[in-house]
């Protein structure tokens, strides 16, 4: 008699057994009795041995954070946190900037710190290959997906960046606007810049836009200093803009003050939106117009398909949780 047996006649997760035995409060009383009752009818014993060999290879999951100054993965890193300890689970957390190789930081705390499983937040497409399976973890990508890669350990969960992206082009015509300018991160090691700029275009493209992505495409780092600098670049080279959409909250925050600093109103002079729905947006001046990811629901998706992934050996998952777009008062109507 295993684990999974017990799982399986009790008609529970072997997750949800294995919470049963660690006495981890997690689980319904339900559940809890259920499986209570099967054990104590075939005397079921937990190989203490093997818990305790376990708990020696593994210290948790590791959650590896891309850029510094990202306040969306803030907010969602403190939701997985949370979620993770719910579940019975330590976490660690390593900052790396946003030009490093995330997959070889987590080939280095494999092998020293051996976690259970490795959260990535913020991805280079380009990093993320086959051989990722070496490192013999179920892997996690939030807020950027991973379905076009069918990598065997590595499920995603995001939001649908190409359509969110569109939907704030289509809201920026529909308000009059046609002078529309884009600030993004750096497209070589950003897959949602990349992602949103596809967006963009196919919406250029249905309404009758023309936009040079080549050469009007303003890339920033996701800080407010960047999206400050790049405000600059394109007051400079597109005076007769009326709208900018930055793809992060804290880049439209940036490019607002660039505009402030250079006598101009928003949105009465130009319009600003951003991408993330941090709560800082709401209490700017003007409040800003973005659409927003849903950090809890992204983080309670994202850690419940990496248990499934640890505790049953399930499949990888590519996971869209729905966006929305939050008007706020940063984009005027013409």
């Amino acid at each position: 008699m295993t684990i999974k047996d017990i799982a399986r006649e009790a008609g529970y997760a072997v997750g949800t057994v294995s919470r049963v035995l660690n006495n981890n409060p997690n689980v319904s009383p339900q559940a809890r009795q259920r499986i209570l009752e099967v054990i104590q009818k075939h005397k079921f014993q937990p190989n203490t041995n093997a818990r305790r060999l376990k708990q020696q290879q593994s210290q948790g999951i590791a959650m590896i954070v891309k850029g510094t100054h990202n306040m969306l993965f803030a907010l969602v890193l403190e939701k997985l946190q949370a979620q993770c300890s719910a579940a019975g689970y330590s976490s660690m957390v390593y900052y790396i900037d946003e030009a490093d190789n995330e997959v070889e930081r987590a080939r280095q705390i494999c092998r020293e710190h051996k976690p259970r499983g490795v959260v990535f937040l913020g991805s280079n497409r380009e990093n993320f290959t086959p051989q990722l399976t070496e490192l013999g973890v179920p892997c996690l990508l939030m807020t950027n997906t991973a379905a076009s890669q069918p990598i065997e350990n590595l499920s995603s969960v995001s939001v649908d960046d190409v359509s969110a992206a569109a939907r704030m082009i289509d809201h920026l015509w529909a308000q009059g606007h046609r002078q529309i300018e884009l600030i993004g991160g750096f497209l070589e090691s950003s897959q949602p810049s990349a992602a949103r700029l596809s967006g963009c275009l196919s919406a250029f493209s249905r309404l009758g836009i023309s936009y040079d992505a080549a050469t009007r495409y303003t890339q920033a780092r996701y800080t407010l200093e960047g999206g400050y600098k790049a405000m600059e670049q394109l007051l400079a080279a597109r005076p007769n803009l009326t709208a900018v959409f930055a793809f992060s909250d804290i880049m439209a925050i940036g490019a607002i003050r660039a505009l402030q600093d250079h006598g101009l109103r928003v949105p009465q002079d130009v319009s600003v939106c951003g991408f993330d729905g941090l709560e800082l947006g709401e209490y700017l001046i003007p409040r800003l117009t973005t659409i927003r990811q849903p950090a809890e629901k992204m983080a309670e998706r994202g850690v419940a398909l990496l248990i499934q992934c640890i505790e049953e050996d399930a499949p990888a998952v590519h996971e869209l949780v729905p966006y929305q777009l939050v008007e706020g008062e940063s984009v005027l109507r013409f």
